[in-house]
């Protein structure tokens, strides 16, 4: 093998960028700040959508979310289409083609009928948006090791406003460490990562390997080491928790309400977030068996890591929990990590970047052509430390979660322009209001910041052929119109170099 083609790639699901030490957090996560240490931070990784199954399928298509059509979670699909078409590019499948070695250990969640396995990857089948604690592999990984199996107490929920019991967020897992799914899932990575090193050596045959935990998703089910790490005193609260909604789209209100986080008193917030902390913690020790096992295997010189998540959480801050149609950092801005044998270490990178640049940096860490990934960049002229062409701002997007939603968001250096059709639109000045608490979208002196950013955001939508623009044409100032947008087909010359 000529380079280090070899690629882990490690992804939980629903994380915040700030549970790391390397990104700010007071607590240490020692096995990936290590890897920060070693390789390249990205501060400012967003998800294309910060919801599982459409981030996930934008990784691996290399397409944004419009693009594959494939927009919400089987669970409460909202009359979306739910599996991607036949025929659809994926990387994996130009591994395979390419003589890689695939396979996925974990979550998948791209669809409801197509598994991983019809995608090329080796693994368990592990369906499912958490932990599936009555899988078969998972079963008999228990019994092989006569562990006890699964089971809770202290279970935190609050009350939903039809009165019934809300979401379970939290709650005591009575299984040692070595019974978790966690656990279970590193195993089963090293296991395979195992098998892939021998034929690494003896065929000379580069694989691709990912570890997919559920976690650090709610609900936060820990064992007593974990669920007890984080003394709930020594929690700051997020700043947003003073969030009053003024101003903002309702639909925030209500999706608060429906999280029940009214309904249950601070000091189980503050509990809810030290649970978290302590997820975060287990999931960075179960890294940590991955990263000593390449090791072990002589592979580190030979392999690149990412580390990255599908979407962030709430967990309390805007008095929400999960995520939802709100477009704040909480959610969009993620943890991203890679480390490439040969790359300097240690450095730190602030271009706007996206889950969706993994798709092409895969594609040309294996030596193939990255422009397969069409809405995709690959992040290697980034890794280096040098001087890199890159744009100055991201367009993210959201299309619903329990019902339609749409919505496009613009983030630049200072600013953040969030365009909600059915409501009021947002505008945030994150230097001067990094918590957005107050929405700046009315301000008479923001005028000239709007217009600008409505009219950047209006060129990249049509650039990209995502036909929300379609909607900005007719009520926003967004410049020149080149087509009538009537789409009558009667009245074109009307519209040739004017405006509507």
């Amino acid at each position: 093998m000529t380079g280090p083609k070899n690629i882990l790639f490690l992804m939980t699901d629903q994380h915040r960028a700030d549970t790391l030490g390397v990104y700010g957090s007071p607590r240490a996560t020692p096995v990936l700040d290590e890897l920060a240490r070693t390789g390249t931070r990205f501060d400012r990784w967003y998800t294309p959508t910060a919801i599982c199954t459409p981030a996930r399928a934008s990784l691996l298509t290399g397409q944004a979310p419009f693009r594959h059509k494939l927009l919400a979670n089987n669970e409460r699909n909202v009359g979306y289409i739910e599996d991607l078409p036949d025929g659809q590019f994926t990387f994996s499948a130009a591994l395979r083609q390419a003589g890689y070695n695939c396979g996925l250990i974990g979550k998948w969640h791209v669809g409801t009928e197509k598994t991983a396995r019809d995608f090329g990857f080796d693994g368990p089948e592990l369906p499912g948006w958490h932990n599936p604690v009555d899988n078969p592999d998972y079963l008999a990984y228990l019994a092989e090791r006569d562990l006890p199996p699964y089971e809770i107490s202290d279970r935190i929920r609050g009350t939903l406003p039809n009165g019934g019991p809300g979401n379970l967020l939290a709650a005591r897992l009575h299984q040692p460490v070595e019974a978790t799914f966690e656990h279970y899932l590193a195993t089963r990575t090293i296991e395979l990562l195992e098998r892939y090193a021998e034929a690494a050596r003896d065929r000379d045959q580069p694989f691709f390997l990912a570890l997919h935990f559920f976690g650090p998703h709610l609900p936060y089910i820990l064992p007593d080491e974990y669920f007890d790490l984080v003394d709930p005193a020594d929690v700051e609260l997020p700043r947003s928790v003073a969030e009053t909604f003024h101003g903002k789209p309702p639909v925030q209100k209500n999706y608060s309400a429906h999280w029940t986080f009214d309904t249950m008193p601070i000091e189980t917030t503050r509990k809810l977030i030290a649970v978290y902390h302590g997820y975060v913690a287990l999931i960075d020790r179960q890294i940590g068996r991955v990263l000593d096992a390449l090791q072990r295997l002589g592979l580190v010189e030979d392999t690149s890591v990412f580390f990255t998540c599908d979407h962030g959480e709430f967990t309390g801050a805007h008095r929400l929990h999960d995520k939802g149609p709100a477009m704040y950092e909480d959610i969009y801005r993620t943890p991203g990590l890679l480390r490439v044998p040969g790359e300097p270490g240690g450095v730190v990178r602030t271009e706007f970047v996206s889950l969706l640049d993994c798709t092409a940096t895969i594609l040309e860490l294996a030596g193939l052509d990255p422009k397969s990934a069409v809405d995709s960049r690959s992040l290697l002229p980034l890794v280096g430390g040098g001087e890199a062409r890159w744009e100055e701002d991201l367009v993210c997007e959201f299309h619903g979660h329990h019902f339609p939603y749409a919505q496009r968001m613009l983030r630049t250096d200072r600013y953040k322009l969030v365009v909600n059709p059915d409501s009021v639109n947002e505008l945030y000045d994150l230097q001067l209001d990094p918590d957005e608490l107050l929405n700046v979208y009315e301000h008479p002196e923001m005028a000239e910041i709007r217009t600008r950013m409505m009219h950047r955001l209006y060129q990249l939508l049509q650039e990209r052929g995502d036909k929300f623009y379609h909607w900005m044409t007719s009520m926003y100032d967004v410049g020149e119109t080149r087509y009538d947008p009537t789409l009558s087909g009667l009245d074109e010359a009307t519209y040739q170099g004017s405006n509507p």
